[in-house]
């Protein structure tokens, strides 16, 4: 059994092209990924400029995308992260989001997501004010799926240290007042966890009184510290049986969209072969399909220092061969330009692009 699988584009960094965008749906379409949630941290207009509306050339590219996205048979969302309006939902936050609502259903977004994660969240009965928002926006609407990010969207105690702790039975609270139709996202132990267990998805179903729906942050590689490595193996800790658990599975992308297909492409051999799926098998197929025969051998034998290492370990010399090492392949494959650009930096996410985007 495979569950339904797709990309939540939520990472903090540099954006991608929507060149990009097509090109990773294009790649895994064929291996069962049939949804696509537009939700980048650095769409402003999504999040702390939400008021706002599109220039009209970034709302013309993401109704292309949405056309694009239909045409191939691939369920197009978006992910609106409405700047702490559970603060303050008057009249004035009301226009403002049946404005963005009514552009976002005029390109073709058959899917919306209402993110409260990674903003201040100390509001009282804070469970009860973002129902109330999700109750406002699904009578009004007549989108194909209504999901909600929770404030505390793990069990990992570092969001209370950011965020503010989380009120006494916040998740049990949420699932209650949520019409059942709507879905709610889940990350699971960890914020980037490790493992996702049976046990564990079965306890928050219990919460929320729905199966969550995944939000996985694997092969995500946003932030100071994650930016300087390439996250490339094969997916671990997922067992199969989890698809009988979950509304679906979406994994939030590296910051390199080709790359991102290695992982995701075992990903779906992990939910089709169960006990059988072996993860660096898996990686080795992936790769060649992705990358070619030549170019997947180099990410094998380069992987400890790709993805453990990591940039800032490597030194000036060992970068230096590397990227002679890829550099005769940029102008023929995307994964050695991707992995040449990282080695100079370019993907570099720092502290200041997490705390302003």
């Amino acid at each position: 059994m495979i569950p339904e699988l797709g990309i939540i584009e939520g990472f903090y960094g540099p954006m991608w092209g929507w060149g990009d965008r097509r090109a990773l749906m294009s790649l895994l379409r064929p291996h069962g990924y049939d949804f696509y949630w537009y939700a980048p941290k650095a769409d402003s207009f999504l999040r702390r400029a939400w008021q706002e509306p599109h220039p009209p050339e970034v709302a013309a590219e993401i109704e292309g995308f949405g056309r694009w996205c239909d045409d191939q048979g691939i369920g197009f969302g978006i992910g609106l992260s409405p700047w702490e309006v559970f603060n303050h939902f008057d009249d004035t936050a009301r226009r403002a989001l049946a404005d963005k609502l009514a552009f976002f259903e005029s390109v073709g977004v058959t899917r919306l997501a209402i993110l409260f994660d990674d903003m201040k969240a100390d509001t009282p009965e804070l469970a009860l004010r973002q129902v109330e928002i999700i109750d406002w926006i699904r009578q009004r609407t007549g989108f194909r799926q209504l999901a909600v990010c929770p404030s505390y969207y793990s069990d990992d105690p570092v969001l209370d240290r950011i965020f503010g702790q989380r009120p006494s039975g916040y998740l049990e609270d949420l699932g209650a007042a949520l019409d059942p139709t709507v879905d709610v996202f889940w990350t699971g132990e960890e914020v980037c966890a490790r493992q996702v267990s049976p046990g564990h998805l079965r306890r928050v179903a219990r919460q929320l009184g729905r199966k969550p729906l995944l939000w996985d942050n694997y092969p995500v590689n946003d932030g100071d510290r994650m930016s300087r490595h390439l996250h490339l193996r094969g997916f671990t800790g997922r067992p199969s049986v989890n698809a009988g658990l979950i509304r679906g599975h979406a994994i939030n992308p590296a910051l390199q969209p080709t790359l991102t297909a290695i992982p995701a492409l075992t990903l779906a051999r992990s939910y089709l072969e169960g006990e059988d799926y072996c993860y660096a098998e898996a990686f080795r197929l992936a790769a060649r399909e992705i990358a070619g025969n030549e170019l997947a051998e180099m990410l094998l034998e380069d992987l400890l220092l790709l993805q453990d290492s990591g940039l800032h370990r490597l030194g000036d010399e060992r970068v230096s061969r590397l990227r002679e090492r890829y550099r005769p392949f940029e102008d023929q494959h995307p994964v050695a330009r991707e992995v040449v650009r990282w080695l100079a930096g370019s993907y570099q996410v720092t502290d200041e692009m997490v705390q302003t985007q």
